[in-house]
């Protein structure tokens, strides 16, 4: 099976090419089957794969041939890429989350965008999307996954700004645009200095050459904060995270793809896929650690106070992925690829949940005019339930399993500060989650004109739902028992230091440590839980009254710490102003000194035309003038007035 891996991004490329050149004139509504049919396919293929390297923990490099060729792309002088995929289990891992949650949303989209004029142009582009994620994941070097890489950027600009007709979208899908640029800038540094040191852009030459010799300090934390840069912008950590939430102005199951299980996890992806530079590196991973965990706590903090309930689950996307960081840069990267396949699944469930929430009260997205729908939408209702407890880390759902290694490997680890605040943000999010479902779902109506016309969604949508939530509740048992279940076995050989070590750090704790950790992450979710049923469902203290008495914290929150303003009139205007600098330079400098020259010339063409008058005797005049100027020159020249 591994040798076919390359089907697994055949089919959705297939899929686009098709839809793309015959989906609006012929196929219509057959888009969906086709695209979700072709995601399917790769999902299928995927955990063929998946088991094979199960069976055999391979580390296999599979070239893509064309008519038995190996198809090389770059070949200069020594230096060569290949078109090749790297199997092994992180890529697997990658693979099977990629395909199985795509074909989930896929088939999801079929009913929610199944009224919207454009249905073929979106599972064109939303086919390319996965395509793109699947070379990233797949690639065996950097300059590959960088296509990759590219590609899930194009594809988030074309689906963020899916309806461009209304400006809202378009200034969304133009900032995610520009903010992932201003990363791939990181990333860009990365490789030329990967390739400048140790001349080869493969991972497997790379990190053979590192531990034959590596090169100094400075040049090693060089790369790993280029590379972590990059990681930054399709991550959305700060200080480029202000782009994902701005997001959401696409359609919902964009929203739930991009968060989900493929953009904003490419670069968890490239850290992990670079875990041996990282731990060469060393303090490298603190830089990460500590933005993972800022990053968290302040996404967490600002998801307090959102009314739109896309935007909710769009902050605490940007929330988890810093725990996923966190647990990178405190030697705990299984943990972090761990929560990475929870997460899939759970959020792609909240945000899947959220539209058959606005697909049923009528394109509305605030919550503040929510309220009793579980009456209403059922099935929404219990698997958004599950899905909210296991962002909450509540046991045994998937969440907890993974969200609490993360905190675990951080106070064993030797990061005691990092640790408390992982458990602060993690009662923050069960605060706020629990808000976001008792506003939804409980309570009585806010609008009844909405409430009497909502229905739950058609079956198309539903089944994914469920199928989501089995996974939200019973993934995280492949990492049970902590640090020694399945994923950490499976994982550790695609996760190698320098010397062949395996990177996981995590030391041995003593059993009350073992047993403390969990259990006071359990209890600051509960406590968070509380707090937020205690305010909206008994109103003691009343939210209003708390947000009064907040004050100038609370507008701060409202305002998401004012980053966007900070962008807008200090870097935007200072782009704005140095490019009307340029500007002007162009056009008094450069055009300004080929203006003045071609005029210059136009002014000599003009006196020397006078001389074309068309006279023939004026000509006649001017040779006899010039014979006379050439015979009175020889005569001079004759008499020695001059000398050669």
């Amino acid at each position: 099976m591994i040798e076919h891996v390359w089907l697994i991004p055949a089919f959705p490329l297939a899929a686009f090419l098709v839809n793309g050149l015959f989906g609006r004139r012929w196929l219509g509504h057959l888009t969906g089957l086709i695209g979700s049919a072709a995601i399917g396919a790769s999902a299928i293929v995927a955990i063929g794969v998946f088991f094979e390297v199960l069976a055999g923990h391979s580390r296999t490099i599979v070239p893509l041939t064309i008519a038995g060729i190996r198809y090389q792309w770059i070949a200069v002088g020594d230096f060569s890429v290949d078109v090749s995929a790297l199997v092994d289990p992180l890529s697997a891992v990658m693979m099977l989350v990629v395909t199985v949650v795509s074909f989930l949303i896929f088939v999801y989209s079929n009913g929610y965008m199944a009224h919207d004029h454009g249905f073929y142009r979106f599972f064109t582009w939303l086919s390319l999307f996965v395509f793109a994620m699947l070379i990233l994941v797949m690639a065996d070097n950097y300059l590959l996954l960088f296509v990759g890489w590219e590609g899930v950027g194009l594809c988030s600009y074309l689906l963020i700004g899916y309806w461009f007709e209304r400006p809202e979208p378009y200034f969304a899908a133009k900032k995610a645009f520009v903010m992932n640029r201003i990363g791939d800038w990181g990333y860009t540094i990365g490789i030329i200095v990967i390739f400048l040191v140790f001349g080869s852009l493969n991972f497997g030459d790379v990190f053979r050459r590192l531990d034959e010799s590596a090169p100094e300090q400075g040049v090693l934390t060089l790369i790993c904060v280029a590379l972590f840069f990059g990681a930054t912008g399709k991550s959305a950590q700060l200080p480029l995270h202000s782009w994902l939430p701005d997001a959401m102005e696409g359609p919902t199951p964009v929203s739930a793809l991009i968060h989900a299980a493929t953009m904003v996890t490419a670069g968890v992806y490239l850290v992990a896929r670079s875990t041996p530079l990282f731990t060469a590196a060393g303090s490298a991973l603190t830089l990460v650690a500590v933005v993972g965990t800022l990053t968290a706590i302040f996404a967490a903090t600002i998801a307090l106070v959102q009314v739109d309930i896309k935007r909710v689950m769009a902050y605490s996307t940007v929330s988890q992925l810093g725990y996923m960081f966190l647990a990178l840069g405190v030697g705990a990267p299984i943990a972090a690829i761990f929560h990475l396949a929870t997460h899939a699944f759970f959020k792609a469930l909240l945000f899947l949940g959220s539209g058959s929430v606005i697909h049923a009260m009528d394109n509305v997205q605030d919550m503040r005019r929510y309220g009793g729908l579980r009456r209403k939408l059922p099935w929404t209702y219990w698997t958004m339930l599950i899905a909210g407890g296991a962002l909450s880390a509540i046991p045994p759902l998937a969440g907890f399993w993974s969200k609490d290694e993360i905190v675990g490997a951080a106070f064993t680890n030797g990061y005691p500060l990092l640790w408390g605040v992982g458990v602060l943000t993690g009662a923050l999010t069960a605060f706020y989650v629990t808000r976001a479902l008792w506003l939804t779902f409980h309570g009585e109506p806010r609008d009844h004109h909405l409430y009497e016309h909502a229905h739950e969604s058609p079956p198309v949508m539903v089944l994914p739902l469920a199928a989501l939530a089995v996974g939200s509740a019973l993934v995280g048992f492949i990492g049970v028992p902590p640090e020694g279940g399945f994923i950490h076995g499976f994982l550790k050989p695609a996760l190698e230091a320098r010397g062949g070590e395996v990177a996981e750090a995590t030391r041995s704790p003593a059993l009350v440590t073992a047993l403390g950790l969990p259990a006071t992450s359990v209890a600051a979710g509960l406590i968070g839980i509380a707090i937020a049923l205690s305010m909206y469902v008994r109103h003691r203290p009343d939210p209003a009254a708390v947000a009064r008495a907040a004050g100038a914290y609370y507008r701060i929150l409202v305002n998401k710490y004012y980053v966007d303003e900070l962008y807008d009139h200090r870097f935007v205007d200072l782009a704005r102003a140095f490019a009307g600098a340029a500007w002007a330079f162009d056009i008094h400098i450069i055009d300004g000194l080929a203006n003045r020259l071609g005029w210059l010339l136009s002014l000599s063409g003009t006196g020397l035309r006078r001389l074309q008058t068309g006279v023939v005797g004026n000509y006649a005049l001017s040779i006899v003038a010039g014979l006379l100027l050439v015979l009175g020159a020889y005569g001079a020249y004759a008499a020695g007035v001059i000398k050669p």
